[in-house]
């Protein structure tokens, strides 16, 4: 493993006893006290979660909008200062370089956007944006100067609210601020995450990150604050049928037949336009759908979908035991004639096809 990056609080997770894994070139906490305790504390308390392997790119000058405009799928012209957006990079092949999110900020008289791009695609989204810039666009690459940490569940604002000046529980979801945070410095902070539990994603210098993860765990400690890992990321984000690159979506995915068509915006030029508008015009042979396990079992990722003639017709993209719902459920690609809600379908574990059928995403309906 002496291989393997180290985020600025490898060590802190350590000290704390986490179970350390190889994810993405860096060596990350999988989990400390147990995925369903920390699941369970996000959804109800609040959690931190170190996801300083994230890249983040810094876009500017005169062009930089047109760049964005050309590499990514939504529509950014629609960012307003303080404003952040999901999107997806299409491949000029009809599949997806990678997901990521687009904030448009100001600091000062410094106007940019910063790309928050996938750990595993930072040489590649990377590669792959400069190879689209032939506008008056800058670009620069923060990745490994940058860390970044996760304040997710309902108790998130009141345990950072005491750091800000400003309301912070005030702030709309998917905006961002730079803000000076009490007792640390300057961050950007944003209303966003992967949990679907709400809270907050806070950036900063690496030389902040253990400041910042101490003060904010012991703020949390009268909400039941844990440190929460990777794996525990990975079950609340499938409850809420979000997308993790690699498994849901990739280079071979089109984001039409990923159920991502709300982020793809036929209103502008952008690389792969055409091909997608098209496959929205005339419908794909297949979709992504989320099912539930009727039978007992756990879906996994790679397990073969079955008809009800036993045919092999696609296969599981995520799977888990949902915590919160106490029900296996999963992610697929189906063909779309399977792909209406309440279709039956089956998956193939071990050797026998247990019984499922299609629900409407999110698993995890919101209050």
């Amino acid at each position: 493993m002496s291989d393997l990056k180290k985020t600025a609080l490898t060590h802190v997770h350590e000290a704390l006893g986490a179970k350390m894994v190889p994810f993405a070139g860096y060596l990350m906490p999988v989990q400390y006290t147990g995925v369903i305790d920390e699941h369970n504390t996000v959804r109800n308390a609040v959690g931190m979660f170190d996801v300083s392997h994230m890249g983040e790119f810094l876009v500017r000058g005169p062009g930089a909008l047109d760049l964005i405009q050309k590499v990514t799928s939504n529509d950014a012209s629609k960012l307003t200062v303080g404003k952040v957006q999901y999107s997806c990079l299409p491949n000029g092949k009809g599949g997806i370089v990678d997901d990521l999110l687009v904030y448009r900020m100001q600091h000062g008289d410094d106007h940019h956007y910063v790309l928050v791009v996938n750990a595993s695609n930072i040489d590649k989204d990377w590669a792959w944006i400069n190879s689209q810039n032939t506008f008056d666009a800058q670009l620069e690459n923060i990745s490994d100067h940058m860390s970044l940490v996760a304040v997710q569940g309902p108790k998130a604002t009141d345990t950072l609210k005491g750091f800000f000046t400003e309301d912070i529980g005030a702030m709309p979801y998917y905006t961002a601020m730079y803000a000076e945070m009490k007792g640390v410095g300057l961050v950007l902070i944003s209303t966003t995450g992967y949990t679907g539990a709400g809270g907050y994603e806070v950036y900063m210098p690496n030389a902040l990150a253990e400041k910042a993860w101490n003060a904010i765990m012991e703020a949390g400690k009268p909400h039941g604050i844990k440190p929460t890992g990777l794996a525990c990321r990975d079950t609340l984000r499938l409850e809420m049928g979000f997308c993790l690159y690699g498994n849901d979506i990739d280079d071979t995915t089109s984001p039409i037949e990923a159920g991502l068509g709300w982020i793809t915006k036929f209103t502008k030029d952008f690389v792969d336009s055409s091909t997608l508008k098209a496959q929205k015009d005339n419908g794909t042979a297949r979709k992504l759908v989320g099912f539930e396990l009727l039978d007992r079992g756990i879906p996994r990722h790679d397990h073969a979908v079955l008809d009800a003639a036993g045919n092999v017709v696609g296969k599981v993209t995520s799977g888990t035991q949902s915590p919160t719902l106490q029900k296996p459920i999963g992610m697929a690609y189906v063909p779309t004639a399977m792909a209406a809600e309440g279709s039956d379908l089956w998956v193939d574990i071990r050797g026998k096809a247990l019984k499922g059928k299609v629900v409407k995403l999110p698993f995890l309906k919101q209050a």
